[in-house]
């Protein structure tokens, strides 16, 4: 799974820290989000997906083959 937290994140020239202050998270967990090494569960992904004014599909990514 891929995500586009990173630049999204970037576009509002946010830093992992204030986007984890508006998430209520970490700035680890945004940082491992970003980096692929954590899933978010599906409610902290509709929040990020909400904060960002975007659809879910448009943040998260399967890469898996259909």
């Amino acid at each position: 799974m891929t995500n586009e937290v990173r630049q999204l994140r970037e576009s509002l020239s946010l830093s992992q820290g204030q986007l984890a202050q508006a998430l209520r998270v970490s700035r680890q967990t945004i940082n491992a989000i970003e980096t692929g090494r954590y899933l978010p569960s599906l409610p902290l992904a509709f929040v990020i997906a909400r904060f960002f004014d975007r659809h879910i599909e448009e943040v998260f990514h399967d890469d898996r083959p259909d």
